[in-house]
């Protein structure tokens, strides 16, 4: 878990297709994430082309806890402690961090790993998942919010400290939703991440990521 949440990525960015297949439709846009690294945090930002809009979220991981925004910093000012923000997006909360991003099975929540910042974090066991020897953590949330997780089990490498599986529940124990990474290796030192899927148990429907990564 510490080496979770402690680690810094390096600042990058990366192209994408995500796509988003239910059993009425499948539809298919251009996606966008960038690391920035700032001196004392790091921000997420994800963006997709949709036909009709383009949607930004922003997610400032401070370590301890995840700041959500809605919209792209647009420009950002290292000071001598932290980055200074200018013109600042709009700042999302409680039952929002649970909306869809861009429509898909990934909600907000999901794209910061919310989970893993709950206060109750439980290692079950230890056991072999896809060939790989893994942490079975069991993460639970004191204060679930409407359609949000109330528990999350999650199948942690124990070399690249990734998450190979994760199964989400609600308060009542029903599985919401299911994550796992289709396809990943190791290059020069460096896990990468090619494709990851999200499906959303109750509808059936299912949200994958390729990445335009080089290997």
């Amino acid at each position: 878990m510490d080496e979770m949440l402690s680690a810094r990525p390096e600042a990058n960015t990366t192209t994408g297709t995500m796509a988003i297949r239910s059993s009425k439709s499948f539809i298919q846009f251009p996606i966008r994430f960038q690391t920035i690294l700032t001196p004392t945090n790091w921000i997420s930002l994800y963006e997709a082309k949709l036909t009709n809009r383009t949607e930004v979220i922003s997610i400032v991981h401070t370590g301890p806890s995840n700041i959500y925004y809605s919209g792209a910093f647009q420009s950002i000012s290292l000071g001598s402690n932290d980055a200074q923000v200018v013109s600042q997006p709009t700042r999302l909360s409680g039952q929002a961090i649970f909306a869809a991003f861009a429509g898909s099975d990934f909600s907000i929540a999901d794209l910061g790993l919310e989970f893993l910042h709950w206060p109750d974090q439980r290692l079950l066991q230890k056991e072999m998942r896809r060939s790989r020897s893994c942490r079975v953590l069991e993460s639970t949330n004191p204060h679930p919010v409407p359609g949000g997780y109330a528990r999350v089990k999650s199948w942690v490498d124990a070399e690249s400290h990734g998450i190979l599986y994760a199964e989400a529940y609600d308060v009542n124990g029903k599985e919401l939703k299911e994550f796992y990474p289709k396809d990943f290796d190791k290059v020069d030192g460096q896990w990468q991440l090619h494709e990851m899927q999200i499906s959303t148990v109750k509808t059936d429907s299912r949200t994958t990521v390729k990445f335009n990564l080089d290997r």
